[in-house]
């Protein structure tokens, strides 16, 4: 269903890569003082992953896996939307950690796993590709690369807001 929207609608992964781009490390920034928040978020965002991985569909699938090794291109919607499927998910987890590194290692291993359950449970009727893998550790990448930013655009912010106080503070009163 949400593959014959995205077909449909090819701008949309597109959109949404750039909004994540765009507006991710400032919404890092934001979430960084805020982890409930922050913890909420990412259990909504790990919902679509695991109801587009592992929700069963009505096709029949062999055992196996596909070697392919395409990179994602614009036009190719069922890659970017593996990509974008990955980015917040990383994005939040490298922000509430404050390791981006460690939440793209994670990342990329939760997507090698999802493979591989699609890979040996075929009543799945999902096809494992090594495609979607290399898909999904770009949006890893991508989302740490954006947690790096709102880590540093939340230090920026948070060290101007410091001065800003203390020079408050060292300030006389007027007479």
């Amino acid at each position: 269903m949400i593959s014959t929207v995205l077909v449909e609608h090819p701008w949309m992964t597109t959109t949404a890569l750039v909004a994540l781009v765009v507006f991710g490390p400032v919404a890092g920034a934001w979430l960084l003082p805020r982890p409930r928040v922050t913890r909420v978020l990412l259990g909504v965002c790990l919902v679509p992953v695991a109801l587009l991985a592992l929700v069963p569909t009505s096709r029949e699938l062999a055992a196996g896996c596909a070697v392919e090794w395409s990179v994602p291109t614009l036009g190719a919607v069922e890659l970017m939307a593996n990509v974008v499927l990955f980015v917040p998910l990383v994005l939040l987890a490298g922000v509430l950690t404050r390791r981006p590194a460690v939440a793209l290692v994670a990342a990329s291993g939760l997507a090698a796993l999802i493979e591989l359950v699609q890979a040996v449970v075929p009543a799945l009727g999902r096809s494992c590709s090594t495609d979607d893998w290399l898909s999904n550790t770009l949006g890893a990448a991508l989302g740490a690369v954006l947690a790096v930013a709102g880590l540093w655009l939340a230090s920026r912010c948070g060290s101007a807001t410091a001065q800003d106080e203390g020079k408050a503070s060292t300030r006389r009163p007027a007479p």
